[in-house]
């Protein structure tokens, strides 16, 4: 095993599956902390899908350590820790906390922070992360019922989370190429620096950066940054394999799910209800009362496909969504709180998924992070084969664990506005 990745969140873990996969490495993703060994046989990469974003820190350091010690065990020659390309986190944690325990378990003196993504507008500049034109504290992230992200400044942001000096490796360095950026790796570690912000501004800029780690113990980043990763590996000149077309995947009917609330999947939502895909809306104080359960839910959604296999739609599976404007959403967490607001939403569309799987339901397209987490362990899914793009970020998979179905797990930030439209014509 060449890299062995540990994932804050199953939407992220995928995301950059489908990096390492594309740029040439047999690549399986796996759920939850890997027991078995022999599931990770034969892999040269291995990415484990945790829900530890939003947990108590040093939960989250735990479940990381035992991830990171079971990719090692099975021969991971260099250890990878993905978090958000928005950098989700709060000053407790969990990206440093994580990092630094990473970093000790690895055995390195230094390490690098770069969670650059330009494919989708997510770039570092003099250490401070832009979404698009705008910087990250002034985007919707600011926001985030969860994570709100309102310094840019990722030296700051990084050094109120641990005690590792942070250091800063600007874009002139990194346009100049491997060497000048070793040179300050080189330079970073005669200061004490043990942890580097690095900025990226392009896939160029991300595959040399990724050629200059290839002597660390530990890269953390956005998937972004495992694109120069693989080629440490690969066989000098060897191309990186083509990918498939179309995911061959089980019959079936389909339904999409989406819990996030960020403006990427607002866009989706409101793309899709005006296409006329039938959509139903959850009601967070209505699921709290009784008076919307998930089996409701679930006989709405087989009443919607049964329509749909009629023609009512334009063959579009229908939509439960529990989406809603940061107004909307601070009024529900006031009344609720943020935990309970969130579990109550996640509890019922994993529900959902289960009972729409017993209804032949095997196609699955679902929005958020956590929302994903919760679908997939509802379903019993335990492993993922990575098909083709979606959109940047954003693969089909299909179960290799559990029950035969197909999932497109995508980051609440992640897609275009008509990602629930045409994600479907990539299925066979």
């Amino acid at each position: 095993m060449f890299i062995g990745a540990v994932a804050d969140d199953l939407t992220g873990a995928t995301d950059l599956s489908l990096t390492l996969a594309r740029e040439g490495l047999a690549t399986v993703q796996v759920i939850g902390v890997p027991e078995d060994a022999a599931a990770l046989a034969g892999a040269e990469a291995v990415v484990v899908a945790l829900k530890s974003r939003t947990i108590a820190a040093a939960e989250a350091v735990a479940m990381s350590l035992d991830s990171a010690r079971a990719l090692r065990a099975a021969g991971a020659r260099q250890l990878f820790f993905k978090y958000c390309s928005t950098f989700d986190s709060t000053d407790a944690g969990n990206i440093g906390p994580v990092a630094a325990a990473m970093l000790e378990l690895a055995g390195g003196d230094l390490t690098i922070a770069c969670p650059a993504f330009p494919a989708n507008g997510r770039r570092v500049y003099r250490g401070h992360l832009f979404v698009g034109d705008v910087l990250l504290s002034d985007s919707p992230m600011r926001d985030h019922p969860l994570t709100p992200m309102r310094d840019a400044n990722l030296v700051r942001v990084l050094a109120r989370q641990t005690d590792l000096k942070v250091g800063l490796v600007p874009l002139e360095v990194v346009e100049a190429g491997p060497d000048a950026i070793a040179a300050a790796f080189a330079a970073a570690r005669a200061k004490g620096e043990r942890i580097l912000i690095v900025d990226a501004a392009s896939d160029a800029d991300l595959r040399a950066i990724g050629r200059a780690s290839a002597g660390l113990p530990l890269v953390t980043g956005g998937s972004g940054v495992a694109l120069g990763l693989p080629a440490n590996f690969r066989t000098a000149g060897a191309a990186a394999p083509a990918r498939p077309a179309t995911l061959a995947a089980p019959p079936g009917r389909a339904v999409i799910l989406a819990g996030s609330c960020s403006a990427a999947t607002r866009g989706q939502v409101a793309a899709a209800i005006a296409a006329g895909v039938p959509a139903l809306k959850l009601d967070v104080a209505a699921i709290a009362a009784g008076r919307q359960t998930a089996a409701m839910v679930a006989d709405w959604v087989a009443g919607a496909a049964a329509a749909d296999g009629a023609g009512a739609t334009g063959g579009r599976p229908p939509l439960v969504y529990s989406s809603a404007d940061p107004g909307e959403v601070a009024a529900i967490q006031a009344e609720f709180g943020i935990a309970i607001s969130g579990a109550l939403v996640e509890d019922l569309l994993a529900a959902v998924a289960r009972d729409l799987l017993g209804r032949g339901v095997s196609r699955f397209l679902v929005a958020g992070g956590e929302t994903s987490g919760a679908v997939v362990a509802a379903l019993g899914v335990t492993a993922l084969a990575i098909g083709p793009e979606i959109d940047p970020g954003v693969p089909w998979t299909r179960a290799r664990g559990g029950p035969d179905v197909a999932l497109a797990l995508k980051s609440g930030n992640f897609g275009a506005p008509d990602f629930f439209l045409k994600a479907w014509s990539l299925l066979s």
